[in-house]
């Protein structure tokens, strides 16, 4: 992998380092894990969302989680 280094006097392209390239893939795989734990809550929030609607049309009783999803 290269990386640009600009300057004021010019630009250079040069590899990266062992330690560049391992930070590099470390922060690739945390935006990774980010990614899909944010879809991991969306998804929960939608269900948790469906689940109080179809409670409140069925007549029982909502759960405090579910109830804080609904807005008056």
């Amino acid at each position: 992998m290269k990386k640009t280094v600009w300057t004021p006097e010019e630009i250079t392209v040069v590899d990266l380092t062992a330690e560049e390239i391992a930070q590099s893939e470390a922060d690739a795989t945390a935006i990774s894990e980010m990614e899909t734990q944010r879809q991991a809550d969306i998804d929960a929030k939608e269900t948790l969302k469906a689940n109080a609607k179809a409670k409140l049309i069925a007549g029982e009783a909502l759960t405090e989680d579910e109830a804080n999803t609904i807005v008056l």
